[in-house]
């Protein structure tokens, strides 16, 4: 019989023995990389929201 982990099992696997086993340093580092990516996404749509148009045209020549 084969045990695979789901992909969330791998990775909290990882992150238990990359913190040495200790059951408090693991799910407080996982979070610390959620909060950080959760930070790093909502900067991204902050930069994206200034880049779209709000309706300006710039240089149109307009033919009538």
């Amino acid at each position: 019989m084969e045990f695979r982990l789901t992909e969330a099992e791998a990775i909290t696997l990882h992150d238990y023995q990359a913190a040495h086993r200790d059951g408090w340093a693991a799910p407080v580092q996982a979070t610390a990389d959620a909060l950080a990516g959760i930070d790093a996404a909502e900067r991204q749509v902050d930069d994206h929201g200034r880049l779209v148009s709000h309706g300006y045209a710039r240089g149109c020549i307009c033919a009538a």
